[in-house]
């Protein structure tokens, strides 16, 4: 039986990181696609939006920017397997200042936030497997 499962864990892999990818994508699609898509003069209209959600919080605008796009790079860039431990490392470190500045300590609110974290460490750590990019090129 243990063989069985030895032989699913690249697809294993290749299964969590298309499903991460795209949760992160989708998450953070808010913040850096203004509503309405990308035309016109609201191109930057979503981050400068997140920006200051950002800033009530406490923290400088700036680190609104770096949020919005290490998520979102980093969902399209864990999808295609990708600098894998690089941004697993990134949204790691994201997610933990996000759950600790705005869901602590509501356990309910933070329930998704904590597994898409978990998720992240766990790319950080093992690295995106056989079938993705990172291995192809040598990255890893």
């Amino acid at each position: 039986m243990g063989r069985f499962f030895d032989r699913l864990q690249p697809f294993t892999l290749l299964i969590l990181r298309l499903v991460f990818g795209a949760a992160l994508i989708s998450a953070s699609w808010h913040k850096v696609i203004p509503h309405g898509g990308l035309h016109g003069n609201n191109l930057f209209s979503a981050i400068e939006k997140w920006n200051h959600y950002v800033m009530t919080l406490g923290m400088p605008a700036w680190l609104g920017t770096i949020s919005a796009l290490v998520e979102f790079l980093g969902g399209f860039c864990i999808l295609l397997g990708l600098f894998t431990r690089l941004f697993g490392a990134l949204i790691t470190i994201t997610l933990i200042v996000g759950i600790a500045k705005v869901t602590y300590p509501a356990y309910d609110a933070s329930k998704y936030p904590l597994a898409i974290c978990v998720l992240a460490l766990v790319a950080a750590a093992f690295g995106a497997g056989m079938l993705s990019l990172d291995r192809r090129l040598s990255i890893e």
